[in-house]
């Protein structure tokens, strides 16, 4: 608009000078314009100077401090640093110290833990992507007797594309549902009796783990493993080769707008060498029992969720089911601090559990959980079969309820009826408080 305001008024400017000196309104447009001339030359040398100062000044302008920069540099490679801090007061019918799943050749970390009041598992959690193409974790357990122990040391890839990722080091196999998750995460205090008597609680492997998503709006996920099978149920410590290995494949996806699920199976193949197993023998006298051979189990697991218009905030529901099946061949050494006898062993043996978990309104939930182990067929082709203890199907009825002040808070009430040996229930009352301090990624599905 203003431009064709001014080509008017030049071209007024341009009409014969008689005509100009006797029409006064041309005069003073001329006025006007020239006028309207110098101040665009007026701002326009302003901001002309205005400009060489701002450069001059950014010339003498000294460099950003080198602390500035160091500290900027040390901030972008800090890791994240979590800690979870955990504790309980159980009160056990039964002397947890000779807790056993009759029937079962068990290992790593079972039971309910210690009476009275203890410290729980803590864990202190430091992560942080190394470049544009990998991120490393680890991960510290500080056991209540004080020890130290890594519990996940690992390396994975974040720019492979085509929807693979590799993971190198420690870490919890993905076979299964809740064997990849860490404790404090669990619905309840313990691990399922399936997860105690075939996983040993839980399973870590020592190598690689290659993972596959399907680009698809259905979720799919295909995995493999291999390691050096030196966790139970391997146990095989002195091998150049792969020690077990394992494969997984899930599947999952929304049920309308409050309602989503996944679905998996998983096989789990070891060679435990010399393996010990801790049991009680016919007369129910403690025995260390030693097994080499090989171990095959499959795994299937379910879980699904229910929200209200998938908002979990007010109100949440948690279905969640696994079914485990292992089968073991080789040679068994029974009572190996005592009577040593030994022979031809063979099991097929299951277990599985089913829980829920319903938060009912704001902070406050609610869970059931059934667990069973079937003891299937053992043979044991000793000198004297008798030896083993009776036959015996274990199983634990659980309920919780717990108190979250905030996400990063809980408190808990459980109680438990444990039937893990014959003709004892291990009647176990527990509370136990859960805190997270520092960064806290979110949970898998």
């Amino acid at each position: 608009m203003h431009a064709r305001k001014l080509r008017a008024l030049l071209v007024l400017g341009l009409v014969p000078l008689g005509t100009r000196a006797a029409d006064d309104p041309l005069q003073q447009l001329r006025a006007e314009i020239q006028e309207l001339k110098q101040s665009y030359e007026t701002r326009l040398r302003q901001l002309e100077e205005r400009l060489a100062q701002a450069e001059a000044a950014k010339t003498a302008a000294p460099p950003p401090a080198a602390a500035t920069i160091a500290t900027a540099a040390a901030n972008a490679f800090n890791p994240t640093l979590s800690v979870i801090l955990s504790g309980s007061y159980a009160h056990l019918s039964q002397d947890p110290n000779r807790y056993r799943i009759s029937g079962f050749l068990t290992g790593g970390e079972i039971g309910p833990g210690a009476r009275s009041f203890a410290l729980s598992e803590s864990e202190v959690s430091l992560g942080a992507n190394v470049d544009p193409y990998l991120a490393g974790t680890l991960t510290l357990s500080v056991a209540p007797d004080n020890s130290l122990s890594i519990e996940e040391a690992f390396f994975q890839t974040t720019a492979l594309g085509n929807g693979l990722r590799v993971k190198g080091g420690r870490f919890f196999s993905g076979i299964g549902y809740l064997n990849e998750q860490h404790a404090h995460t669990w619905d309840f205090f313990d691990a399922p009796l399936a997860y105690q008597a075939f996983l040993g609680t839980q399973f870590a492997q020592d190598g690689l783990q290659l993972r596959w998503l399907a680009p698809t709006d259905t979720f799919i996920e295909l995995g493999a493993e291999a390691g050096n099978g030196r966790e139970f149920p391997a146990m095989q410590n002195d091998s150049n080769g792969i020690g077990s290995g394992a494969v997984s494949a899930h599947i999952g996806g929304d049920a309308g707008f409050s309602s989503s699920w996944r679905a998996g199976v998983s096989y789990l193949s070891a060679s435990p060498r010399d393996r010990s197993s801790d049991g009680f023998d016919a007369n129910d006298n403690a025995v260390r029992n030693v097994f080499s051979g090989t171990s095959r189990m499959w795994l299937a697991d379910f879980v699904w969720k229910w929200a209200p218009n998938g908002n979990p905030v007010q109100r949440n529901l948690k279905l969640q089911a696994e079914f485990f099946r292992r089968r073991e061949a080789g040679t068994l050494v029974f009572d190996a601090d005592g009577a040593a006898a030994t022979g031809r062993y063979a099991s097929r043996q299951w277990g599985a559990y089913a829980q829920a978990a319903y938060q009912f309104m704001p902070r406050w939930s609610t869970g059931l959980r059934y667990d069973r182990l079937d003891r299937g067929t053992v043979n044991f082709a000793a000198a004297d079969p008798a030896l083993l203890a009776p036959r015996f199907n274990p199983s634990r009825w659980t309920a919780m309820l717990a108190y979250a002040p905030s996400e990063f808070s809980r408190f808990r009430l459980q109680v438990a009826a444990d039937r893990s040996r014959p003709g004892v229930t291990d009647n176990q009352f527990r509370v136990d408080y859960q805190m997270s301090l520092g960064a806290h990624g979110a949970h898998s599905f």
